[in-house]
């Protein structure tokens, strides 16, 4: 009779841990599938209006690669898991994501960049003279424009016209990438928030299902 009494009771408590755990646990869709009312634009040399390189059409956003530039969220966020899915719809070419965006600027963001370009989703980039503690530069040197901190493992993209996965890890200013759930990068940033991009670099590209857990 005490041990019909006790199993219940030890699943009531697990039941409210878990509970607990999961109302603990923050969900942030930063794209709401319908528009863009959360994030704000560059284009580089404001050569057109904003509208004609970002757009939503069917809860997909479309970036048209051309002119560059990119969209980023208008609050800043620390400590996050990042989800988002994108593909290319008829060439794999170019783009990124934009992490603990410091500065805004045009053409660049001082920021970090997962670079998205084919063949190297996963890399990391310092922009804007953002720095990461993996970057190496020898002695003598000059520092590149872009440093580049290349990926872990080889490429795990998919092909075109199928959508890849990118859950990336930023807590206290390390960031962590998989890619289609395979790991790619770490980098390590004195910066410990700010915005989130998506880069227009390239031809079309498009994104959706954007959200960060806290």
């Amino acid at each position: 009779m005490k041990r019909r009494m006790f199993l219940p009771a030890i699943m009531s408590v697990a039941l409210f841990c878990f509970i607990g755990e999961a109302s603990a646990q923050q969900v942030i869709k930063l794209f709401n599938g319908k528009d863009l009312s959360n994030w704000d634009f560059i284009v580089d040399k404001n050569a057109v209006p904003a509208d004609q390189v970002y757009s939503v059409k069917d809860g997909v956003i479309h970036i048209k690669g051309n002119p560059f530039g990119y969209m980023y969220t208008k609050e800043k966020y620390d400590n996050y898991k990042l989800h988002v899915e994108w593909r290319w719809p008829q060439e794999a070419t170019n783009s990124g994501i934009f992490l603990l965006i410091e500065d805004v600027k045009n053409p660049f963001p001082n920021g970090i960049e997962c670079q998205l370009a084919a063949g190297n989703a996963g890399d990391f980039v310092c922009l804007g003279g953002s720095d990461l503690a993996e970057f190496i530069q020898r002695p003598g040197e000059k520092r590149p424009a872009f440093p580049v901190v290349k990926k872990a493992n080889a490429t795990s993209e998919k092909p075109v016209g199928e959508w890849n996965e990118a859950n990336i890890w930023v807590k206290n200013g390390t960031i962590t990438v998989f890619i289609n759930g395979v790991y790619q990068n770490t980098g390590t940033n004195k910066v410990k928030a700010g915005h989130i991009g998506l880069q227009s670099e390239g031809k079309d590209i498009q994104f959706r299902n954007i959200q960060i857990v806290k």
